[in-house]
């Protein structure tokens, strides 16, 4: 039995941003934290990629590739980004900037902000109240200069931002401090280079139990960017998590895999899914047992239908499985509905994980 209720993961987000700034602030937080640019430690050819849920691959840079993109750098910019200077008050170029855009690191082109999330703070410098994705920026306790205070770095080349302070506009409450020599501003309706794009993505649909594990499973997949909860294959369209669990909407908790085919093959997604759960099983996986526990793949393309028939055949030729009948359904296409956000993440959220089959 699933839990009940929780609380929305955005708001959980944001308090828990909160909370750990108001710890570092306060000179509490004696966690480890991460090195500081010229520290960062190498990501070798071959390193499993990180990605942000919004799909961008914010692996950590080597410190040759830093170097590299440093040459750019006017000395102004070099003195803040790596030796995490400060320009002076109201001096900053995009202080008073009201274009509608995205704002990007100056040294990598991760985008760090959005211009919807810009507001006048008095401070002298450029202020948010959130950043493009949470992911893309990373916390650093900073004891300098006497003070206390919550550093912020990009997350994936680990040049100096600025601070993240506890006094700013609602829904969050922060106010992101930057310098504007951190940031390069492309506006709303201009091409954004190469290395400030998300990256290409495909997507496949799983159903295979319990959504919680499958998802669980499928996000520590190297080259998976992101996995959703979510419903499919029933003949409800406005449904609820109680009413699916009835069986009588038709529907089967599924996993919606976001993923990069140049790290992970669709054919590789598919070993994956028959090691996570078991598909001989028919309607039901271990203690879970109903139609909305069903083994199914959900076809997003006619290449994926192909793929997946060709996989499903040649699995129950295999001595594995021998013996024993693949019960698990083949769908062409249909409609995803994303589950509540309590079901989200919930594993990465409260712990835990579902064992595989045969454990």
């Amino acid at each position: 039995m699933k839990a009940a209720d929780a609380a929305p993961f955005g708001v959980l987000m944001t308090l828990a941003m909160g909370l750990m700034v108001l710890r570092m602030a306060s000179g509490r937080d004696h966690r480890p934290v991460s090195p500081a640019p010229s520290e960062a430690p190498a990501t070798e050819a071959g390193e499993r990629a990180v990605y942000s849920k919004s799909g961008y691959d914010i692996s950590p840079l080597t410190n040759a590739r830093i170097g590299e993109l440093a040459k750019g750098l006017t000395p102004e910019e070099r003195g803040i980004l790596l030796g995490k200077g400060t320009e002076p008050a109201f001096c900053g170029g995009l202080l008073d900037h009201k274009a509608k855009g995205n704002y990007t690191c100056r040294l990598c082109g991760l985008p760090l902000f959005r211009s919807d999330a810009k507001f006048t703070s008095g401070t002298g410098w450029p202020s948010f109240y959130q950043p493009v994705d949470p992911a893309h920026i990373h916390y650093q306790r900073d004891v300098a200069h006497g003070m206390v205070r919550t550093e912020i770095q990009c997350a994936r080349c680990r040049a100096h931002l600025g601070h993240v302070f506890e006094d700013g506009p609602p829904p969050t409450g922060l106010r992101y401090c930057l310098n504007s020599a951190s940031m390069r501003f492309y506006a709303e309706d201009a091409k954004l280079p190469p290395e400030s794009r998300p990256v290409p993505t495909e997507t496949a649909y799983f159903a295979g139990g319990c959504f919680w594990g499958i998802e669980g499973r499928f996000q520590q997949v190297p080259g998976v960017i992101d996995a959703v909860s979510g419903y499919m294959g029933g003949t409800v369209a406005d449904r609820t998590y109680h009413q699916v669990c009835s069986g009588e909407t038709g529907h089967a908790e599924v996993v919606r895999v976001t993923y990069n085919p140049k790290r992970v093959t669709y054919g590789e997604l598919l070993e994956c899914f028959f090691k996570f759960h078991d598909p001989t099983q028919l309607n039901r996986q271990g203690p879970d047992v109903g139609s909305q526990y069903r083994s199914a793949i959900f076809a997003a393309n006619d290449e994926q239908l192909r793929k997946a028939k060709e996989h499903l055949e040649g699995l129950q030729q295999a001595e594995g499985f021998h013996g024993r009948r693949i019960v698990t359904q083949l769908v062409p296409g249909g409609t995803f509905y994303e589950a509540e956000e309590y079901h989200q993440d919930y594993h990465a959220k409260h712990g835990g994980s579902c064992p595989l089959p045969g454990d």
